[in-house]
């Protein structure tokens, strides 16, 4: 999947260097893909026939040959996909002591008698020669697609017809003489069968049945199948009768529950028909695969109940040898799976079945067995399916496995963990990991699914999105100075854009209290060990190879499983994006500049960076003007690296100086007093103020600074409640965002939405007309509909009113500030991966930074130098002076050291700070430089000067010198 790069012809196949070595030097050197095909098909017929027949030889010592006596009895299927694993393992290949037609047979691998009362003819082409051979007429085996180990191989190989032992006719020698066939289990089948093996003290017969029944996707894909509902029980047990194989369309729309198909639709096709149609037009599948999922069902036949009586069973017994064949089993059924292109519905079952036995585990010793061996193969499996399948398999763990999605999750990171500890070089190529955060993915959106949803959808069409940007747009067109036309959407490759979103058509935005907390699906050890500058790199090959219309299965990205990554590991990934596009804008206007060197007339040459000059009594001001000239100019420059100076300080700007110039303008911009933003008493958060002082473009301009702060990896003193945040990438507020924007008026909301009394107008009465207050503390009133102060809120019209008016307080009134404010952050941000890493709570996190406040942290991550170590008494009494302190000291010793009081995404154990020696005991007072989180301290004589000394020093800390 995600292996080497190469063509497609140049990949390479196992075991087929050497036997078609002299073939491919036949042309050059190098094979053609009908010399490749022929050779595939070659060696796996050797391995076919090695496994059924031998090689002939007696004293033969390959466990993989018939003739040393050390392969077990498998049924024909069984062997084939034993072949393939053979052939895509490159295992050893006996030679054969005599060679015939008969012995390449693989039509009949159980029929090598040459008598029979009629016979029909097949052929075979091999790479060189073209062999006849006969089997009987009276029985007809089915059609079986022999799976593959590779892409190429999957569309280059004909399909290989092998006999199922359950098509033999009654004269036909069965594989096992002493063992029924099995076509199928059910949960009450497999226990009394259990009880006739621990009766009679042998378990060869269920150790049988189980290898059957869960090594093939067909036999599984009809076991475990739940009762009916009574009044469609009779059109079930009919489907279910007839049905040889996969079940078409119309069969799984009437198990679905239409019945209003006509009864023409609904009739089974010939059974051994069906059976060759389903093998050999298995190149159609995918095209048909929108029509199978498009109903977006989540019903699912398997008998849940039943199935989890089975497992308590089985694992229960602490019988080896049935646990054993159950895991080998489900191994060889999911490798089928990954190579072969089949019926998806079938193995959805399949895989239903096999998850939920793996996930319903107990701890013991043998379930970990199983879940260790076979979850890696399944989720291998589960990767391989099609989104729409993807889709549906979540959909029905949502429905009716959501009480596993728990067990599921810590399974799937316990996997993560453990191959990230083995192998922490090659992530992105381990196809462990790859194909479990795939399925990671599955479960993530199942959670979704399980949870809560909030319907119709928040989100903003964009159709509709385009209207309010037109309307708005137009009320304000002799406001708007600035030539950037914002993005309707969320700047997003082609090649990012979230397929399974798209099918379930539900994100996770949508739901407010997911089932299972999403901060779960993070993992750690992934996030610590992931290297997010080379993960960076696939994402920017990806995304270049979208853009010129190449292929790219041969990188994996973890930024597109966002899901899976901390915060902390996600800030670096919009590090790295944010100083690789400076880092572009920085080349160009040094090469626009040296190209333009010496010409008359181009005195006004760019600047290889954003560079404000402020003064600090005119700060808003010189900030908002200067930021101005540069959207209106050339927005693209807003992308260069941020340069701050002071005017008369010496302060060099290496980003301590662009973090005090944010933090002095937002406590401006955000200061009642300036009008832009109103303070909300019950919450402190910062509102838009509906009736401004200032027009749309100041708006715009603190737009910009927001994403620029966002864009240097600055964290800011901002509190927005949630709804800003969400409103940012394209939602709309609801009634549920008044919780953290209103939390009382959300309460008296809440309880008239749950007053169920029909004298509801006399108790509330409430109309349609509002009233709120405005900026001077004028009361507003404003009508929710035409006529709103004749119209009383009663049962009928409660949650309309609720709507109506939560949509008036969180847009409406604000369309246009906001509307403006947005566009100035995208300008910053339109073209970073902000929108496709952070979910809304991420974003105020990355904005405003971490609420944890931990000094703990922040002491072990220190590093010492200048003859500081952590063990020194002086060292040790600074900290105990630090966490002595009370909190608004530690926010300001946080400021003077970094430049910010706010706490860096992940905690203060990111945030590495460095302590050196400044000197020997003197009056002078400890320094710092922000730009590099250093603290210059002096070595006092005693500890009581050096608190006095500290104190002072971060109480009266405004300014840059230079040292």
């Amino acid at each position: 999947m995600n292996g080497g790069g190469g063509r497609e012809d140049d990949q390479h196949l196992p075991g087929v260097s050497s036997a078609s070595g002299s073939a491919a030097g036949a042309v050059g050197g190098r094979a053609t893909p009908e010399m490749k095909r022929s050779a595939v098909r070659s060696l796996i017929k050797r391995y076919f026939h090695q496994l059924q027949s031998g090689c002939g030889n007696a004293n033969c010592s390959n466990a993989n040959c018939a003739s040393s006596g050390k392969v077990a009895p498998m049924t024909p299927n069984e062997v084939a996909a034993r072949a393939l694993q053979l052939f895509s393992q490159d295992a050893q290949l006996c030679e054969a002591e005599t060679s015939s037609p008969q012995d390449v047979d693989m039509l009949s691998p159980n029929d090598s008698s040459s008598s029979s009362s009629g016979s029909s003819t097949s052929t075979i082409t091999s790479a060189s020669t073209t062999t006849t051979t006969s089997r009987q007429s009276q029985s007809t085996p089915a059609a079986v697609v022999v799976p593959v180990s590779s892409p190429y191989l999957a569309q280059s190989v004909p399909p290989l017809d092998i006999a199922g032992a359950e098509h033999s006719s009654g004269d036909s020698e069965p594989c096992t003489p002493t063992l029924a066939p099995v076509h199928s289990l059910d949960a009450n089948s497999l226990i009394a069968l259990y009880e006739e093996c621990r009766a009679a003290d042998s378990y060869d017969r269920i150790c049988h049945a189980i290898g059957v029944v869960f090594s093939s996707v067909d036999r599984l894909g009809k076991s475990f199948i739940r009762s009916a509902e009574p009044a469609a029980s009779s059109s079930l047990q009919e489907l279910l009768a007839n049905s040889s194989g996969a079940l078409n369309k119309e069969q799984l729309r009437t198990l679905e529950g239409e019945h209003d198909k006509d009864e023409d639709s609904t009739q089974q096709v010939d059974e051994e028909s069906e059976s060759a149609a389903n093998a050999t037009a298995s190149a159609e599948v995918e095209e048909e695969d929108d029509d199978v999922y498009s109903s977006q069902c989540s019903d699912t036949l398997v008998d849940l109940p039943g199935l989890r009586r089975v497992q308590r069973l089985l694992f229960g017994c602490q019988i080896r040898a049935i646990t054993e064949k159950l895991t080998s089993s489900v191994i060889q059924l999911s490798d089928w799976v990954i190579y072969m292109r089949t019926d998806w519905e079938n193995v959805i079952h399949c895989l239903v079945i096999c998850f939920d036995l793996a996930t319903n585990t107990k701890n013991s010793v043998v379930d970990m067995d199983y879940l260790d061996r076979v979850l890696p193969k399944l989720c291998h499996a589960a990767s391989a399916m099609p989104v729409p399948a993807q889709a549906r398999l979540a959909r029905i763990w949502a429905a009716h496995c959501s009480d596993q999605l728990h067990s599921l999750i810590a399974a799937c990171q316990q996997q993560i963990t453990l191959q990230v500890l083995l192998d922490e070089e090659s992530m992105r190529e381990n196809e462990s990991i790859i194909s479990v955060t795939k399925v990671l993915k599955i479960v993530f959106y199942a959670n979704i699914l399980a949870s809560e949803l909030e319907r119709p959808s928040c989100r903003v069409p964009l159709e509709d999105r385009t209207e309010a940007a037109t309307a708005s747009g137009s009320a304000v067109v002799e406001d708007d100075l600035f030539a950037y036309n914002s993005l309707l959407e969320p700047h997003m490759p082609k090649f990012a854009e979230d397929q399974f979103e798209k099918e379930l058509q539900v994100s996770s935005i949508d739901c407010r209290k997911p089932l299972i907390p999403l901060e779960e699906f993070y993992n750690e050890a992934l996030s610590e060990n992931i290297q997010m500058h080379h993960d960076y790199l696939s994402y920017k090959t990806l995304a270049m190879e979208s853009e010129i219309g190449s292929g790219h299965a041969n990188y994996f990205s973890f930024m597109l499983y966002a899901f899976i990554l901390t915060p902390s590991t996600k800030v670096d990934a919009l590090y790295y994006d944010s100083r690789m596009r400076m880092y572009s804008e920085r080349y160009s206007s040094l090469h626009s500049i040296l190209n333009n060197m010496g010409q008359v007339g181009q005195e006004d040459t760019p600047r290889p960076d954003l560079k404000l000059t402020v003064r600090r009594d005119q700060l808003i001001n010189d900030a908002l003007i200067g930021l101005e000239m540069v959207a209106m100019s050339n927005p693209k420059d807003l992308k260069k690296q941020l340069v701050v100076e002071f005017v008369g300080e010496q302060g060099i700007d290496e980003g301590g100086v662009s973090k005090e110039f944010f933090q002095l303008i937002v406590e401006e911009i955000f200061n009642p007093a300036f009008g832009m933003f109103i303070q909300q008493e019950e919450t402190n958060n910062m509102w838009f103020n509906a009736t401004p002082f200032e027009n749309g473009a100041q708006f715009t301009l603190i737009g910009i600074i927001i994403g620029l702060a966002i864009y240097n990896n600055v964290t800011l003193a901002v509190n927005f409640p949630m709804v800003v945040y969400r409103k940012l990438i394209g939602y709309r507020g609801t009634f549920a965002d008044l919780s953290d924007w209103s939390p009382t008026l959300y309460k008296n909301l809440k309880s008239m939405l749950d007053y169920q009394g029909q004298d509801m107008e006399e108790v509330f009465e409430q109309t349609f007309k509002i009233s709120y207050s405005d900026v001077f503390g004028d009361v507003v009133e404003h009508e929710l509909v035409p006529n709103g102060q004749d119209v009383l809120v009663g049962q009928h019209n409660k949650e309309l009113f609720v709507n109506l008016y939560s949509d008036f307080l969180l847009n409406t009134n604000i369309e246009q500030q906001f509307n403006a404010f947005r566009k100035g952050f995208e300008m910053v941000t339109d073209e970073s991966p902000l929108k496709l890493l952070f979910r809304p709570e991420e974003i105020e996190m990355l904005v405003c930074g971490s609420r944890e406040f931990d000094f703990v942290e922040l002491e072990n991550s220190t590093v010492y130098e200048g003859g500081y170590t952590e063990k020194s008494q002086y060292i040790q009494d600074f900290w105990s002076i630090v966490h002595a302190m009370p909190s608004e000291d530690k926010h300001k010793l946080l400021e003077f050291t970094t430049g910010s009081a706010r706490v860096p995404v992940g905690g203060l154990k990111c945030l590495r700070l460095l302590i050196t020696r400044h000197g020997p005991d003197s009056d002078r007072l400890p320094t710092s430089h922000t730009c590099f989180n250093v603290l210059l301290l002096p070595e006092y004589s005693s500890r009581e000067k050096l608190e006095e000394r500290l104190m002072k020093a971060i109480n009266y800390s405004k300014g840059f010198g230079m040292l």
